[in-house]
């Protein structure tokens, strides 16, 4: 039963973040998100550990020390900011986050907003991914300009709606323009008004 749960729980996930992908315009990253979920070396974990609240990656870490599924899972999706941690090279030595492509950086908003509705249900408000995201940013390793582009997207959808939100991410952060600007200019500011 718990397997069937799982399975219902991922695919549930996987098509809002499908939709909010297709809403972005990302439609191959909205047909191929978390596909990895459905692997043996994910898949049984979220079985075993699945309670329909919360991550099955948090009960594994909590029963034995760490999640072999959530290795197995940030590895092979480049929509996670642990995918994009590295060694840095001069002044920025040690493990730190490098930068993500923009389209990564909307799925990732894209699968923040589906975590938050599969979890809270219908409790769910467009501030949800905002207050889950301040919660656990203080350990996030991001690049300051993934950092930026993020916190914006969030703040923008606790402030204006998804509608409004999304039309914004098609018509402004997916162009060309913004992209070049997202890669080559020096961010000035928290909600990402420098990009």
């Amino acid at each position: 039963m718990k397997a069937w749960d799982h399975f219902c729980t991922i695919t549930h996930h996987r098509h809002l973040v499908r939709h909010y992908c297709f809403m972005a315009g990302l439609y191959w990253q909205g047909l191929t998100h978390d596909l990895s979920k459905y692997t043996w070396p994910e898949f049984r974990v979220g079985a075993k550990y699945y309670q329909g609240t919360r991550s099955p990656n948090n009960a594994e870490r909590e029963a034995i020390g760490y999640s072999t599924a959530w290795l197995h899972h940030k590895g092979r999706n480049k929509h996670h900011l642990e995918y994009w941690i590295d060694y840095g090279i001069g002044e920025n030595k040690g493990m730190v986050g490098m930068r993500m492509p923009v389209r990564y950086v909307v799925e990732m908003f894209c699968d923040r907003i589906a975590a938050c509705r599969t979890y809270n249900k219908e409790a769910y408000t467009d501030a949800n991914p905002y207050q889950y995201y301040e919660k656990g940013k203080s350990y996030h390793m991001l690049h300051e300009r993934t950092r930026a582009l993020l916190e914006d997207l969030l703040w923008r959808l606790k402030e204006d709606g998804e509608e409004k939100t999304f039309r914004y991410i098609r018509e402004v952060v997916l162009t060309p323009a913004f992209i070049e600007k997202y890669e080559d200019e020096v961010i000035t500011g928290k909600t990402g008004e420098g990009l």
